[in-house]
């Protein structure tokens, strides 16, 4: 019983309270990027939408994934960015309004998006015996409630409220990084004897799509002649998914705690992977810097 309270309640009200957060930081005028710069935020869009879906199912034939655990890995793939990807971006100096606009068009988009390709891969990857019932209508209903909601409701109060908003957007940052740990030692805690298996399987898939969607990102960026801060950004975009909503859609509305395992192997490492791509920007742009200084000495 307290288990599915836990579930039921304490998961999608946290995400509540996570989105409530994103929405504080947010005025309409962030979504004005759309139009200002609509090259970087249509490939953001179409990378995050589109080829991530792709890669994801990619990787889970290549590591032979099926079933439930395959499953999970897309619905992580199906996830806008979080704030974690706004904060790498940051650190590595891209471009924030565009992470940013980024990050709110698609959790905007994903709600109407994710319950329909949820049903999709799951013919594609469990059997028929293996599926799970999911209500397309209920589902996007529930989605926009724990989402689209509690963002329009934070840009409300930052409207009318800035200060106070301000103040409330630290402590909900706070609060979303330690309410994903705690998702994550709980999944840990309730598969500890088969963690290590689930981790050997969707761990190194997790891993892989981690890294491939940076790189990918990074070099579609580049190859359509965006900045370097653009390409940073849509890099991050792609790479660091909303591990929390994922991990919410599998426990709260499938209801399956193994298509939570690669979305939660997927949150542990992007933190690892995210950092050891910020550090590889920035030694890149020392070394050239490091270079040029040289060429203009001589």
């Amino acid at each position: 019983m307290k288990s599915d309270f836990i579930i039921q309640f304490i998961l999608p009200g946290s995400l509540f309270i996570i989105m409530l957060g994103m929405g504080l930081s947010l005025k309409l005028r962030d979504f004005s990027l759309v139009f200002v710069r609509p090259k970087a935020v249509a490939l953001g869009v179409f990378a995050q939408m589109v080829m991530l879906p792709i890669l994801a199912y990619a990787v889970a034939v290549l590591f032979g994934l099926t079933g439930a655990l395959a499953v999970g890995l897309m619905i992580l793939s199906l996830s806008p960015g979080g704030t974690v990807s706004n904060l790498f971006t940051y650190l590595a100096k891209g471009d924030i309004a565009l992470s940013v606009t980024l990050t709110s068009v698609v959790s905007l988009i994903a709600p109407f998006t994710v319950p329909l390709m949820i049903v999709l891969f799951m013919q594609l990857l469990m059997g028929s015996e293996q599926q799970i019932e999911l209500p397309i209508l209920k589902t996007i209903v529930q989605l926009v409630v724990i989402t689209i909601i509690p963002v329009a409701i934070g840009m409300v109060i930052n409207a009318y409220q800035p200060k106070f908003s301000q103040q409330a957007e630290k402590y909900v940052k706070r609060f979303s990084v330690i309410f994903l740990f705690l998702i994550i030692a709980g999944i840990f805690a309730k598969n500890i004897d088969h963690m290590a298996g689930y981790f050997a399987q969707a761990g190194l898939a997790a891993l892989v799509l981690n890294i491939a969607c940076m790189a990918f990102g990074y070099g579609m960026a580049k190859l359509a002649n965006l900045s370097e801060a653009q390409s940073k950004t849509i890099s991050i975009e792609v790479g660091l998914q909303n591990g929390a909503l994922a991990v919410v859609i599998a426990l709260t509305l499938l209801e399956n705690t193994e298509m939570a395992i690669a979305p939660t192997c997927y949150s542990l490492l992007m933190f690892a992977t995210g950092a050891a791509f910020v550090w590889l920007l920035k030694y890149k742009e020392n070394r050239s810097a490091a270079k040029l200084e040289t060429a203009n000495n001589n």
